[in-house]
């Protein structure tokens, strides 16, 4: 069983919903990204998404895409990437990783020595934006078969066809993208959620995380009612572009931001099994 795996699986059975922060690597610069995993963690963080910057980020609004500029500014590649994540491990064995981009920069290193690499580097998925559902046959068996769980995608305008045949290249858990456009660029309308996920999960028993628009603790309480796992991006990476001159105080507010969203989900979960437990009882 893979960590990401396990990971899901511990939370499940403490009926805790997963709070996922994302960073792009090497913003502000390389040297800080492993201290802001360590912070993030200590904030709540059961899993580590971590951006690899590329110079043509498609899904990521104006926010990320300057975080990706601020890294390649210092020269970040995937190797780099891969080297800021073996560092995170010396510390920390059990926090999952899963790595977030585009796959030319994995293309111009090749599948399978990415692949290796990443597995050695303790990397534990791989959520590849521009993978299609087409493609993914020829890319998921080379991730898994190095112990990498190839993470997948599903849009609001994803139809139900193609929703199962993304599924079965899937493992770690589905990232839903919770509205139509890019990071941070729309209010989440969470009473919409629970309608939207339910085919994933008539097509597959992998948690369903929920990312794109989540700003606030009440976001995050929201999204943690309907769906396993909570995505909060952009909310962090301002955070980084406004204090990223003072690691520390970055670090600082970091944790503070993320902190608030682990009460509030934990809030909300509690408030889930006090409400299954009065139904149990009045059965």
């Amino acid at each position: 069983m893979s960590r990401l795996a396990k990971r899901f699986e511990t939370l499940r059975s403490a009926g805790r919903t997963a709070l996922i922060p994302y960073l792009t690597a090497g913003d502000p610069h390389p040297d800080a990204t492993p201290d802001f995993m360590h912070a993030l963690v200590d904030a709540g963080a059961d899993v580590i998404e971590l951006g690899v910057p590329f110079t043509d980020p498609m899904a990521d609004g104006p926010v990320i895409q300057a975080a990706c500029e601020r890294a390649l500014m210092h020269g970040t590649s995937l190797r780099q990437v891969l080297d800021m994540v073996a560092r995170f491990r010396e510390r920390d064995r059990d926090t999952p990783v899963v790595l977030m981009g585009y796959f030319n920069p994995i293309d111009s290193m090749g599948l399978d020595t990415f692949a290796a690499r990443a597995s050695e580097a303790g990397v534990d998925g791989a959520l590849i934006v521009d993978m299609t559902a087409e493609e993914a046959p020829d890319i998921a068996p080379s991730l898994s078969a190095a112990g990498i769980d190839p993470v997948c995608l599903i849009a609001p305008t994803t139809g139900r066809e193609r929703i199962a045949r993304i599924c079965e290249n899937a493992a770690g858990f589905i990232y839903y993208v919770s509205f139509k456009g890019v990071t941070g660029a729309a209010s989440l309308d969470t009473d919409r959620l629970a309608g939207q996920i339910a085919p994933i999960r008539e097509a597959t028993s992998l948690p369903i995380g929920v990312g794109f628009g989540v700003r606030t603790p009440d976001n995050a309480a929201a999204v943690a009612a309907v769906a396993d796992a909570v995505v909060v991006g952009s909310a962090l990476v301002r955070e980084i572009a406004e204090h990223g001159d003072d690691r520390d105080l970055t670090a600082q507010r970091l944790g503070q931001t993320l902190s608030a969203m682990r009460v509030a989900i934990d809030d909300s979960d509690q408030s889930q099994r006090d409400e299954r437990e009065q139904e149990g009882e009045g059965a």
